[in-house]
């Protein structure tokens, strides 16, 4: 690709935004081996996050709503990096900008619908024309996409198969619910309860499959408080396991399913042993449930009030002192056992984003990379090069443990 530029960062001027154009700045400067740009609409907001970082950092404007300023945005750049969500509000836009100029795409969604309207709108015309779009480039859902490439990898080494099932466990984080997610999180909610089709796509664990392979051993995301014996543990439902199962089923669907048909995968919150650990199982049950089921419930209301409003979110500090720790168990054919830990060295929701979502844009803007196209996840679009990257630079560490 001849192209002015390797990365455009667009939504530089939001709290997401700015923060991944911190870590560009910070890990690669602004006039060396990486040639990027930020953009958004506001050129006076744009010239603010420029002043604060390099003057002479290139600044362009384009609008999530019209289409002509992004395909020129597009045209300029081998990769569009975009933080600029609800992505269903305003993303489809540049998808469809950056098909049609070759360019490859990458963003922090976790919004199920519009995935599965950019997989059926746009996957065929990306695979013809060798462009990379790939959604849920932050903590829904690398470390559950990139965790499961990894401890699959391993256990081909060491046994010479695959893991038959995966278990991921979180356990343990420190770090708020950011406010674009959580606006994204209640548009999704809206979807569904409006359109009865989008509900069904919301209940199907093979949601992102491809449509002739959306059947196997997989159940519907834990829902309840279960104690779970393989981790000597009561858990509660992962927030994020609707997003994170779907995309982790997606890769393997689109690996040819290396793993078998009957591979499952889940994710859980551990709470702890005994009775305390099973009321902190049934407290948290019980907030989902009305985050995520009751649109007009006092706690969901109360919620709105206290949560960050999309471009809104920690200081450094907080940041700083935010962390991740996820497990992972996966059982081979014969029952034999292998474990992972998945860690971050920031808050989910911002900081470890933040770097992961910059790590893949520059990923697929100068890495070798498989020939892999089309609307695609993390591990299937980068493999093995994400990886190194998120481990050298982004502050993850992938392991395995006894």
């Amino acid at each position: 690709m001849n192209r002015t530029y390797d990365l455009i960062l667009f939504g530089a001027t939001g709290f997401t935004g700015r923060l991944v154009a911190e870590y560009l700045f910070q890990k690669y400067g602004s006039r060396q081996d990486l040639k990027w740009a930020i953009a958004a609409r506001n050129q006076e907001k744009l010239q603010q996050v420029c002043q604060e970082l390099d003057p002479e950092l290139p600044v362009l404007t384009a609008d999530s709503h019209d289409l002509e300023s992004l395909e020129k945005l597009a045209a300029q750049t081998k990769v569009m990096c975009t933080t600029v969500g609800p992505y269903a509000l305003n993303g489809s836009l540049l998808v469809e900008a950056c098909l049609k100029n070759g360019t490859h795409y990458c963003d922090i969604t976790g919004e199920i619908p519009w995935i599965r309207r950019m997989i059926d709108q746009h996957h065929d015309a990306a695979a013809q024309n060798q462009v990379k779009i790939v959604h849920c480039c932050g903590f829904d859902s690398i470390p559950s996409d990139m965790g499961v490439h990894f401890l699959q990898q391993q256990a081909k080494q060491k046994f010479d198969q695959f893991c038959r099932s995966i278990k991921m466990r979180v356990k343990a984080t420190r770090g708020g619910l950011s406010g674009g997610t959580y606006a994204s999180l209640n548009n999704v909610l809206h979807e569904g309860r409006m359109d009865p089709a989008v509900a069904d796509l919301l209940a199907n664990p093979y949601g992102l499959n491809p449509p002739d392979r959306q059947a196997g051993m997989d159940k519907a995301d834990q829902q309840e408080v279960v104690y779970d014996h393989d981790f000597d543990s009561w858990t509660a439902p992962f927030v994020m396991a609707a997003i994170n199962t779907r995309v982790v089923r997606r890769s393997h669907a689109l690996a040819d399913l290396p793993f078998g048909q009957e591979f499952c995968y889940e994710e859980a919150v551990l709470t702890g042993k005994g009775f305390s650990g099973k009321i902190s199982a049934g407290i948290m049950n019980k907030v989902i449930q009305q985050l995520t089921r009751k649109s007009e419930g006092l706690l969901k209301k109360f919620a709105d009030y206290i949560l960050p409003d999309p471009g809104q979110g920690p200081s450094e500090a907080q940041r700083s002192k935010g962390f991740f720790a996820l497990l992972m168990l996966g059982k081979l054919p014969d029952g034999t056992e292998i474990k992972a830990k998945i860690s971050g060295d920031r808050d989910p929701g911002y900081g470890s984003t933040s770097k992961m979502l910059g790590e893949s844009a520059v990923c697929l803007a100068q890495d070798t990379l498989p020939p892999t196209y089309g609307v695609i996840t993390p591990s299937f679009a980068m493999g093995n090069a994400l990886l190194d990257r998120l481990q050298n630079n982004a502050g993850l560490q992938f392991q395995l443990i006894d």
